[in-house]
């Protein structure tokens, strides 16, 4: 059986996250304890105690929904190696893909770069991201209900990009404020069930992040990247990465370029896999895959019993 390990992404945090995992299983304190020394303070007690309003900011949300996701999926490893069940990620058998931020998880977790450098990079990817966000003034709206081309000529009438194509009927766009502005009731004009403004402090995976790709390529460059264990699905291309090089240019690349999710979850499907697996907190990309493909089984691993549960109590 193929096996997918999909990995969380911003808008999934919420205070509490990964205090279960961290009091029951010590693979799990490790690397709490690691984001905590690498980072220079407390990710641990802010995912566990909040404030939300500080848990939310961008420059803490990556790092600490990255932190959040790989404390799960080393328990899962650990009581996997307790039920008899070795998980050898080069056995060809397994992938992963991560949304946006998610990537990064994805690629630590399949041991294409330390978690010290994954943790770090999310952290100054995230302030990058909240500069230009000051810098060039920009939302996010989320379409309910258009296709493709219905978006397309939403994006050509008043300016704004294409963000994330998460699932059929809901897809996300990025611009300037007026854009966004002029973008809501274009949309329910062309026929969009809803059109909702998210909450987030910029125009996310657009044009508006070129500043934060730049800055981005420029540590990126000073990282040490492998090649994974198993294979990584680009939120780029869609595709599997495979060479350092390849990882790196996507990853510079991401921040200013539409999240292809839907696209890599037909990727995966068409290639076999038949199990996914979601790490981080909540069940974003467990709701995102019942649009795509809802005959297909999605776990979670936000608590101690989602673990224990999958391999069998």
């Amino acid at each position: 059986m193929k096996r997918s390990f999909l990995f969380a992404g911003q808008g999934a945090q919420c205070v509490g996250m990964g205090k279960e995992l961290f009091h029951m299983f010590p693979e799990s304190r490790d690397i709490f304890e690691r984001a905590d020394k690498a980072l220079g303070f407390s990710l641990s007690r802010l995912c566990f105690e909040g404030p939300m309003e500080e848990l939310t900011l961008t420059r803490n949300c990556q790092p600490a929904v990255l932190a959040a996701s790989i404390a799960a999926f080393e328990a899962f490893k650990a009581v996997g190696k307790q039920k008899g069940i070795d998980l050898r990620l080069d056995s060809g058998d397994f992938s992963a893909a991560g949304l946006s931020l998610g990537e990064y998880s994805a690629l630590a977790a399949a041991g294409a770069m330390e978690f010290e450098d994954a943790v770090n990079l999310v952290r100054l990817r995230g302030i990058y991201m909240e500069e230009e966000a000051a810098r060039k003034p920009g939302g996010m709206l989320s379409i309910i209900g258009l296709d493709l081309p219905a978006v397309r000529e939403l994006c050509s009438r008043t300016g704004v990009e294409i963000a994330n194509l998460n699932c059929p009927g809901q897809i996300v766009v990025s611009g300037g404020i007026e854009a966004i502005e002029a973008a809501k009731p274009a949309a329910e004009t062309l026929g969009a069930k809803r059109a909702l403004v998210l909450e987030v402090s910029g125009a996310f995976h657009s044009s508006f992040m070129l500043g934060a790709s730049e800055k981005l390529a420029a540590v990126l460059d000073k990282v040490q990247l492998k090649s994974p264990l198993m294979e990584v699905i680009s939120n780029v291309t869609a595709s599997a990465e495979s060479t350092p090089e390849e990882i790196r240019q996507n990853l510079i690349k991401q921040v200013a370029s539409s999240v292809l999710w839907e696209e890599s979850m037909r990727s995966l499907l068409q290639a076999g896999v038949s199990d996914f697996v979601e790490f981080g907190p909540g069940k974003i990309l467990k709701g995102l895959m019942r649009r795509i493909a809802p005959e297909v089984k999605v776990s979670v691993t936000e608590k101690p019993e989602d673990i224990i549960g999958y391999f069998g109590a």
